[in-house]
């Protein structure tokens, strides 16, 4: 079998394996990609004899900084071959973003590397045998590996790459790290900066944030700093808007707290839905874009903000926030299968409540609800259960889960105990929905009996909009059970009016 880290020693004995790589092995992390920094002058002819000896494909990435890329056909080892950036290896670390990540090991020190592969995907890699003492660090980093800090390497570091401020976020995020002070302060200090950084940059180090356990920690943090409306500037206005509904942080407090309810839910999926949790769980797959529809569910309600009476009203904000929410995520270069869910997440996120301002919820209206929801309506209820549940306290949230799931409460039984009460019947709706969406489906999505052919052909009828509203006619027949095969549709629709 290949001795991967004797190849290496043997074609480039001079190099350092550097950063992520080495970082992570002393936290027994497997890495993707191995990550080695070498003088200008090497770099080429180590990646053609790497390719050779490794038999991998060999390409360069980058000419300008020197970057060169291998990934092996069999184990899809991913190896990246960097020139110094600066004159030496010690120029070239204390220009790295944080210190933990400016550390380096000598390829001569031959450590072993285990490498896992993965199917369809590059392979797992772990520095393991690492001799402390051959470590290269010249700026805290073993330190603060030790102490799991995030900490900057030099006052400069955001400047030259102001991205480098989310992803340390999302770097404590993922490694549960804290942020050091002095970097936090330097983020305050630079955050406007942020703006210079390319929207699929940004995109990318949220998606990987937001995937997290920890995102609502580390996004509160970012407000706190400053960086989080420096990214999304539409939320500026909601830090002072209906103080009085919402208390200090207006809806931005109520966003985050949505936020955060939405990261609760993802991950306890079982505690709000017991019996419906397993059918839930695949469309709750993409974490990052239920919590960026969290977080953008009420981006239009200072533009909408309107006093009526003595009350504090935002007409059509859902509908407005849904055109808003589409700039910002075309400005971060999301995925137009993404923008599209998000939005219509966002602009149909009042229907439950109006729903639930009824006492009974029919089978015909649960019909309309998931025909023109489509699909958006599962991920839709998830975000509206992440809204109503930022209500309420964390204990009072833990008391009413387990009644979600009982018989809707009527309205005024819901006035009585103001609003948990309120909040309580609106999840009493939510679970109502998913109940006619899994165990009846076909009172909710009816298959079609008949077609438009059948239609014409049964009333002597051309072509028109006229055979699109029979048939809507015939498939709420169908919910409301008038009708049950196609002989009985057939018969229904000869014995209605035309419309």
């Amino acid at each position: 079998m290949l001795d991967l880290a004797q190849v290496l020693n043997e074609v480039v004995p001079q190099a350092h394996y550097v950063g992520g790589i080495v970082r992570s092995s002393l936290l027994k992390r497997p890495s993707s990609d191995l990550d080695i920094t070498l003088p200008p002058q090497d770099v080429r002819r180590a990646a053609e004899e790497l390719g050779r000896r490794l038999k991998a494909a060999v390409f360069e990435m980058d000419p300008e900084l020197g970057v060169w890329r291998l990934v092996t056909h069999k184990d899809k080892i991913q190896i990246d071959l960097t020139a110094y950036q600066g004159k030496d290896l010690k120029a070239d670390l204390l220009r790295r973003d944080f210190s933990f990540n400016a550390l380096a090991y000598p390829v001569s020190a031959l450590p072993q590397i285990v490498v896992t592969p993965r199917k369809n995907n590059t392979a797992h890699i772990l520095l393991k045998r690492l001799q402390k003492k051959q470590i290269v660090d010249f700026s805290g980093g073993l330190q603060a590996v030790a102490d799991r800090v995030i900490d900057r390497s030099n006052p400069r570091v955001f400047q030259d790459d102001p991205l480098r401020m989310l992803r340390a976020f999302r770097s404590a995020a993922e490694l549960g790290f804290t942020i050091s002070q002095r970097t936090l302060l330097q983020i305050k200090k630079d955050r406007d900066l942020i703006v210079r950084s390319a929207g699929e940059r940004v995109h990318e180090e949220l998606e990987r944030l937001f995937a997290t356990s920890k995102a609502y920690e580390n996004v509160a943090l970012m407000d706190r700093c400053g960086l989080l409306t420096a990214i999304f500037p539409e939320l500026e206005p909601q830090r002072t808007c209906a103080e009085v509904y919402y208390g200090k942080g207006g809806v931005l407090k109520h966003t985050l707290d949505v936020f955060k309810r939405m990261e609760y839910l993802l991950d306890h999926l079982p505690k709000a839905f017991a019996k419906y949790a397993k059918k839930l769980a695949p469309y709750a797959q993409n974490k990052p874009l239920y919590k960026m529809a969290a977080l953008l569910h009420d981006v239009a309600k200072p533009a909408t903000a309107k006093v009526q009476g003595d009350r504090l009203r935002f007409f059509y904000h859902e509908e407005k926030g849904a055109q808003m929410a589409k700039g910002i995520l075309e400005r971060l270069h999301c995925s137009r299968a993404d923008i599209r869910l998000i939005c219509a997440m966002i602009g149909e996120h009042l229907r439950p409540s109006n729903l639930a301002s009824n006492d009974v919820i029919t089978d015909r209206g649960a019909y309309h609800f998931f025909r023109d929801l489509g699909e958006a309506a599962i991920p839709m209820l998830l975000l509206c259960w992440a809204d109503y549940a930022s209500y309420v306290t964390d204990a009072q949230l833990r008391r009413i889960m387990p009644k979600s799931s009982l018989r809707l409460m009527s309205i005024a039984q819901a006035q009585k105990t103001a609003n948990i009460g309120k909040t309580l019947r609106h999840m009493q709706v939510l679970s109502l929905l998913f109940k006619k969406f899994f165990d009846t489906p076909k009172k909710v999505q009816p298959s079609r009996l008949i077609t438009g052919r059948d239609v014409m052909d049964a009333l002597s009828l051309p072509p028109s909009p006229k055979i699109g509203q029979i048939l809507e006619a015939v498939a709420v027949a169908q919910v409301e059970g008038k009708v049950s095969t196609k002989e009985e549709a057939l018969a229904f629709v000869k014995s209605m009016p035309l419309p």
